[in-house]
């Protein structure tokens, strides 16, 4: 860990600002380069058309800041021996982040197509927004980013979950005066009250307050400066004030009076955190943040066209789109890179010139090679214990209820103990709600704010963190996963769509770093959702939606997965699988209401372990090829309605020949050719025929299931029940026959598809329709549901009391 220094810092020397401002001019002039040349990376011959790209795409404004900021930055790490990395929240400051990492050495050496010189300039100047290249913002393809950048609003979250448990680091987190304005960031700022300044890290935010957007000013510049002060108090950080780059100031003075104040934050988080760490009584730190305000496009063409670009909304992107073919602009542009004096910075090969290098950290010390900011390098496995000590003992089938969450939280309790630095569970207030409270009991809340007598289980050393909002959750979990650590999202279904977004965002991150070979695999991101749709009744419609399988499915096919565990014994056995893989969106949905459970350990292991199969205990096909028809399944509560019609027809057709199928990865019914879980076509047919029909239960939107195997030789005979948006406030089995899931009607539609039931099932059928009719009544009179429903059990089992 690092100290204040024991004797007060000294004003910078005359060679430190020297180095510090060449350093800082030749990441500007890289970032220029990257966004407007093709060739003649420095300018050795007179700047021509074909020397220029034909589209210019980027941002500028952003980077000067950016780059100021990584070059004070470098000195501090290299003086106190630092552990940092940097998280660049404004989006599109792509350009300050690849010149960083080239200036470092860092980005040849993962690249080595990309070397320190001046074809290696060529080179990097030429991939930047350019067909085959690298994107415009700071993408998983640049050396020290966790932090996509497309995207705006995470900057902060992302930043505090690099910092959990990682008590010897520093996040320096730059957030972009536009970022500011996205709810995520305006409610990230309160994830201080998260940390334990004892065991986790340090979220050092630097507020980029430069004034502009595309073409608006920014919220935050345009308040007076007591007003966001306050603001930022009243966030409960101590704020510091810089303002650069106005009045004509020369860049040296600009130099020292930023390294005296960075001095004064580092020496007083070194002063928090020495405090907390000698004394674990005391309260919540102010910690310091930065209020960096400069000018847009701060060193930039002041003017263009007889319009002002520098310190206006102009110099956000491009400052001169046409430049190429136009004589004036080309000559804008030569002197604008030519004023950084690139012949003092580059040496004749084109290699940064040594004592300007020496401002660069070494190894891992450089914030573009910080092992944290790839974190699969430093990832250690989870030590899991046993699930199959948790196991339900079910024998037969149906003869136990259990919740299925429950059950699960008690394992994931064990796995809280077992790894008390390296797994955390996130959620939204949810946690005990979706029945994990074991992983509460064990690892306590996260809470470093006021604790009242009247409250439980708050701790500042809590392993469970929940806040009231999907994106910092997710957020943090991102920022814990992409360091190298572990853990889950707990959410209720409806409302984990408010990070479809943010989901988005990760999945194209695993895409791309897949095909990314020094990026090594990180932990999945793992969703467990429950108060699903079918157990929503009582809060009515606005909390019945299943939509986010869907979302989920749009992704491409290597990188998520999507489970439907039917009982508490196989969702911990999908639990246990998806806490022991990388690099994928695992979905894991599960009710957390009490049920009957199904299947013993050992067979609800082999059951997750095909991810899809046939319940001969369940059929009366007694495995013949060519049943009457087909019963499938995908749920816990579609499985549970899908038994009781299979009881239901057995009754009235004791002739008729039925094949149960349940699905737990959905992702199963896929074809071979599009998912690698997928099933050969061979091995779908066998499953369910090519000719008979099926009646497919669904949890979800039933088009989803018409969308996974419409390749498929008997899609046509395909029957798929589901949620087809009707809800309300009602019983659980009201919920059912509203979306006709219900048992009645998949009787009903047993006898409308199979041919030789035909005119003789006319009664059969009336009395479905009559018991839904019954069933409704009965829910309207009473508020419960019929207890031939609630009671139900698998036949040959005992009525329940």
């Amino acid at each position: 860990m690092f100290r204040k220094p024991a004797t007060k810092q000294e004003p910078l020397d005359d060679t430190t600002v020297d180095r510090i401002d060449a350093w800082w001019r030749a990441a500007n002039y890289l970032s220029i380069g990257q966004i407007y040349l093709l060739d003649n990376p420095l300018l050795r011959e007179s700047l021509a058309a074909e020397h220029i790209k034909p589209r210019l795409l980027g941002h500028w404004g952003t980077c000067p800041g950016l780059n100021f900021l990584y070059a004070h930055l470098n000195r501090t790490i290299i003086e106190r021996d630092l552990d940092m990395m940097y998280v660049c929240g404004p989006g599109h400051g792509g350009p300050a982040m690849v010149a960083a990492a080239w200036l470092e050495g860092t980005y040849s050496e993962v690249y080595s197509h990309i070397g320190d010189d001046e074809s290696g300039l060529r080179a990097l100047f030429r991939q930047f927004s350019f067909p085959g290249g690298v994107p415009s913002h700071v993408a998983p393809e640049t050396p020290g980013s966790i932090h996509e950048g497309g995207e705006l609003g995470y900057a902060l979250s992302h930043a505090y979950g690099a910092a959990f448990d990682n008590p010897d680091l520093i996040v320096a987190a730059v957030i972009g005066d536009g970022e500011a304005e996205t709810g995520p960031l305006a409610t990230s700022w309160h994830s201080n009250k998260f940390l334990n300044p004892t065991t986790d890290g340090t979220v050092l935010p630097i507020l980029h307050l430069n004034g502009y957007k595309i073409a608006n000013p920014s919220l935050l510049a345009r308040i007076p400066r007591s007003e966001l002060e306050a603001l930022m108090t009243g966030y409960g950080h101590k704020p510091y004030w810089f303002e650069g780059g106005f009045n004509g100031e020369k860049p040296a003075d600009a130099h020292r009076r930023f390294a005296a104040l960075l001095d004064d934050v580092l020496d007083e988080i070194a002063t928090i955190r020495d405090e907390a760490r000698t004394d674990t009584t005391s309260t919540r730190p102010a910690w310091p943040m930065i209020v960096f305000k400069t000018p847009k496009g701060w060193t930039g063409p002041v003017e263009v066209d007889g319009s002002p670009v520098e310190d206006t909304w102009r110099s956000h992107q491009v400052p001169m789109s046409a430049v190429r073919g136009n004589e004036e602009h080309t000559g804008k542009l030569a002197d604008w890179m030519l004023s950084y004096r690139p012949e003092g910075l580059f040496d004749e090969e084109g290699r940064l010139r040594a004592e300007i290098a020496e401002l660069n950290p070494v190894g891992q010390r450089r914030m573009s090679a910080n092992p944290h900011a790839n974190g699969g390098l430093i990832s250690k496995d989870l030590r899991l214990p046993d699930f199959r000590a948790h196991a339900v003992e079910v024998s037969p089938p149906g003869s136990v209820n259990a919740e299925a969450t429950r059950v699960l939280g008690n394992w994931l309790g064990e796995v809280m103990e077992a790894n008390p630095d390296n797994f955390r569970v996130f959620g939204p207030d949810e946690t005990v709600s979706n029945r994990l409270a074991a992983t509460v009991d064990v690892g306590g809340k996260a809470w470093n704010a006021e604790i009242l007598p009247v409250d439980e289980h708050l701790s500042r050393d809590g392993r469970v963190v929940e806040m009231l909002s999907e994106h910092q959750c997710q957020g943090w979990l991102e920022g814990y996963l992409l360091t190298g650590r572990h853990g889950l999202f707990n959410s209720y279904e409806a409302f984990v769509h408010i990070v479809d977004s943010m989901f988005n965002q990760h999945a194209k991150w695993l895409k791309v770093t897949r095909n990314i070979p020094w990026r090594a695999p990180i932990a999945s991101l793992n969703y467990l959702l429950s108060s699903h749709v079918w157990r929503q009744d009582h809060n009515g419609f606005s909390h019945q939606d299943p939509g986010f399988i869907d979302h989920v499915v749009n992704k491409k096919a290597d990188i998520i997965r999507v489970y439907l565990p039917p009982d508490a014994n196989t969702l911990l056995s999908t639990y246990d699988h998806c806490l022991r893989t990388s690099n994928y969106v695992n979905v894991v949905v599960a009710g957390k209401q009490e049920q009957a459970q199904w299947l013993a350990m050992d067979e609800a292991i082999a059951h997750c372990t095909r991810g899809i199969g046939i319940w001969d205990w369940a059929s009366t096909d007694g495995g013949n090829v060519d049943p009457d028809v087909v019963l499938a399944c995908a749920g816990d509560v579609p499985t549970l309605e899908t038994l009781a019609a299979v009881d239901l027809l057995t009754q009235n057709f004791p002739d008729l020949s039925i094949r149960v199928v349940n699905v737990v990865d959905l992702m199963r019914l896929q074809d071979a050719k599009e998912h690698p879980h997928g099933l050969s076509d061979a091995e779908f047919d066998a499953l369910f025929t090519t000719d008979r029909p099926v009646v497919f239960a669904y949890h979800g939107y039933p088009w989803l299931i018409h969308r996974l195997t419409y390749r498929r030789t008997n899609h046509g005979n395909i029957h798929v029940r589901g949620y087809k948006e009707e809800g309300t406030t009602t019983t659980p089995f009201d919920m059912l026959m509203l979306n006709d899931l219900d048992r009645y009607h998949l009787v009903i539609d047993v006898i409308d598809r199979v041919g030789r039931l035909g005119r003789h099932a006319a009664g059969v059928r009336q009395n479905m329709v009559d018991s839904r009719l019954r069933a409704r009544q009965h829910t309207r009179e009473t508020g419960e549901d019929l207890p031939e429903v609630h009671d139900w059990t698998w036949p040959g089992l005992p009525a329940r009391d």
